[in-house]
């Protein structure tokens, strides 16, 4: 049935081809849009986990006034003091450590460069898993002697000092002269796009004292040692900062606790979301192209009348007449869905080179394409198939 539904469709090549067209543009829609999204999903996770080692970050709270609320972070309690509790009451946490976040100009080397300077605590290289590419990362006693040391960003010693290796040259941060002691190894974008290597690292308690003088701190950083002991240690760290602040039983958080999986989850959603309302668009050509098979399938039962009439007087079953136009609409429709997988595929990676977006085809994806294409030829296919089943072959036989 196959060979002889082959046979009829080479008969007349360039109808059978227009009519395929449908499902060929359908098919590479739909794989090309998986293909981006799926590589919007993978790129998103890549740079979530490029965030550190089983990250938990502890944040600032939010505040109404007159019954409106003020958003995320906007009331701040987060001190010094909740993260060396967090530090020495935590069973569960393998590092801790605070973050100061200020904006400064940065003059040294070549020029001057304005940027972000995070103070941390030396466990922040082992928190972010973000290791020095040359010299070495401040270490403890550079934190508890407030020791003027600083480690560059990428991005900053290509601009301060390019073309040169900046360790052991000094850099003056609001007129505070501070010694570069090393510099990261490249971490790339964040999901929101800011540029990880955009920034100086220094002690927390230098930043605090010497540049930026606020009481409360940004954010607080911490790690467990596997990814099991996440959800426990999330727990452990509410109920010590809870403390710290003297909530009450009934008071709500003034802090905010989120991990990992949590900036994955809602960042995926959105990918998710994106890519179902693509891929909805690109199925209108599959239904298109479906309505095109219906369409030629029927003109092809009123051609070959004659000849189903006399199939049917030879002893041929309605159910034989109907299997070999059904396999006839799935043959066309298949062929179609892998002419479409190849172009699919070949528009991704021309999209993925001209726009260095992440696209990704997975053999899954290529399956449930073809299968889709299968489902579509079963379904527009049957209506005419039916119909030629249904013929009187007397009648048939009778048709000019």
């Amino acid at each position: 049935m196959v060979k002889i539904a082959g046979q009829s469709i080479v008969k007349n090549k360039m109808r059978t081809l227009l009519t395929m067209l449908g499902i060929i543009i359908g098919v590479g829609a739909v794989l090309l849009m998986v293909a981006v999204g799926s590589g919007a999903r993978r790129q998103i996770a890549a740079r979530i986990q490029n965030l550190g080692t089983n990250l938990i970050i502890v944040t600032p709270g939010s505040t109404a006034q007159g019954g409106v609320s003020q958003g995320a972070q906007s009331f701040n309690r987060l001190t010094l003091e909740d993260a060396r509790a967090l530090r020495e009451q935590s069973f569960l946490l393998a590092g801790v450590s605070p973050v100061i976040f200020t904006r400064a100009q940065v003059v040294g080397g070549a020029g001057n460069w304005r940027t972000f300077i995070n103070g941390v605590d030396a466990s922040y290289e082992t928190i972010r898993d973000w290791s020095t590419e040359s010299g070495v990362f401040f270490g403890p006693a550079d934190v508890r002697a407030m020791r003027k040391v600083a480690v560059l960003g990428r991005t900053v010693a290509a601009n301060l000092f390019p073309g040169e290796d900046p360790v052991g040259r000094q850099i003056r941060i609001r007129q505070v002269p501070f010694e570069v002691v090393g510099v990261l190894a490249a971490k790339g974008q964040t999901a929101e796009g800011r540029d990880q290597d955009d920034v100086v690292i220094a002690p927390y308690t230098t930043v605090q004292n010497r540049l930026s003088g606020r009481m409360f701190i940004a954010q607080i950083l911490a790690s467990t040692s596997s990814p099991d002991e996440i959800p426990a240690a999330q727990r452990e760290i509410r109920a010590i900062v809870r403390d710290t602040h003297g909530l009450g039983a009934n008071e709500p958080d003034d802090f905010d606790v989120r991990n990992q999986a949590d900036l994955t989850e809602a960042a995926e959603e959105t990918t998710h979301v994106m890519t179902v309302l693509l891929l909805a668009i690109a199925s209108v050509s599959l239904i298109v192209g479906g309505i095109g098979i219906m369409n030629i399938m029927l003109v092809s039962v009123t051609e070959r009348t004659r000849e189903i009439g006399l199939r049917l007087a030879l002893g041929a079953r309605e159910s034989d007449v109907l299997t070999q136009f059904l396999v006839e609409s799935v043959v066309m429709s298949l062929a179609g869905g892998v002419i479409g997988v190849a172009a699919g595929f070949a528009g991704s990676l021309v999209l993925g080179r001209l726009t260095g977006w992440a696209v990704a085809v997975s053999p899954p994806t290529v399956f449930l394409a073809l299968g889709f294409a299968g489902a579509v030829g079963i379904f527009f296919g049957y209506y005419p198939a039916r119909r030629a089943a249904a013929l009187d072959p007397i009648e048939a036989l009778r048709h000019e």
